[in-house]
């Protein structure tokens, strides 16, 4: 299943949810009421808004329960159709699978060429650091260049989104605590960045980290540590890997964190890029505005947006 979030292009209306048919995008809870009405279960129908509530964060923050509902209408509509709350997908604007997630929580140097190129080392532990809330855009909105930077960069990363409270879980039962997955562009203004030992100032610019264009549940993904990962600038392949060359792998990211600090559903984990970012290259190649940079993980989908 594909969860998004969307509306439409008057902008009159909060971000929605919706899960993807096709090339079209239905509405959630209108789709949950609808599917219970015709299967004649007036009361379920009755109580749609909290089985799968509208708004992204409420619907999140249910963990398991809103995921498994949301499975069961999109289930149901591989067979049914539903005219007045199905759009096309040119009818609709995307925002971030996530709207306000609680936390977000980012991996450096996790692809050991990636730690190569920027003639970096190894590390013992998982390199944790922190994204807010303002720093993250849609599918179908570009990427801000800041004035205060002038070395803009690109990292395509598999981005986790979980679905149950976690504290100390163990590798081997870390997976089961994860409502899916989606692509995320860990912008990075390397000149702010690096200028402190902190890495903060250069990874949360507003509207600069865009995330999207959908989730994608577990169900469609039984093993995230498979999967090819890539990007481009303007059509021009700059990152080519896949994420079995994770240094930390997802189960133990999962354990690892979770032993630190409580994950709650809807929070947001960025797993690490690999090499081929601008910095990296020879000459240094930083985005400047009116690039296309796409991003791209076998079995999601493509993440493309231009810099503003």
């Amino acid at each position: 299943m594909k969860l998004v979030t969307y509306q439409d292009k008057t902008r009159r209306y909060s971000y929605r949810m919706g899960f993807v048919k096709d090339d079209c995008i239905i509405d959630l809870m209108e789709a949950c009421r609808y599917m219970y009405r015709q299967q004649g279960n007036q009361d379920q129908a009755y109580i749609a808004p909290s089985l799968c509530p509208s708004d992204p964060t409420t619907f999140y923050q249910q963990g398991f329960r809103g995921i498994q509902e949301a499975q069961k209408v999109a289930n149901y509509f591989q067979q049914a159709e539903l005219t007045d709350y199905t759009y096309r997908r040119t009818e609709v604007k995307l925002g971030p699978p996530v709207i306000q997630p609680g936390k977000i929580i980012c991996i450096g140097k996790n692809y050991r060429n990636h730690v190569k190129e920027m003639q970096s080392e190894i590390p013992e532990y998982p390199v944790l650091f922190a994204k807010f809330a303002n720093a993250l855009i849609g599918p179908d909105d570009e990427i801000r260049k800041s004035k205060q930077t002038t070395k803009l960069d690109y990292e395509v990363e598999l981005a986790i989104v979980m679905g149950r409270q976690a504290t100390a879980v163990s590798e081997a039962e870390s997976l089961n605590y994860i409502a899916g997955y989606t692509i995320a562009n860990d912008i990075s203004a390397r000149d702010l960045q690096k200028r402190t030992p902190q890495w903060l100032q250069g990874k949360s610019l507003d509207r600069s980290t865009p995330i999207g264009p959908w989730l994608v549940t577990t169900d469609e993904i039984p093993d995230p540590g498979k999967l090819m990962i890539k990007s481009s600038i303007n059509g021009e392949k700059r990152q080519l890997s896949n994420t079995d060359q994770l240094i930390f792998s997802i189960p133990h990211l999962i354990s690892f964190i979770s032993s630190l600090i409580t994950l709650e559903p809807g929070d947001l984990i960025l797993t690490g890029t690999p090499d081929g970012v601008g910095f990296a290259q020879s000459p240094p190649s930083f985005l400047e505005r009116g690039d296309i940079v796409e991003m791209e993980i076998e079995k999601i989908g493509k993440l493309s947006n231009v810099v503003q």
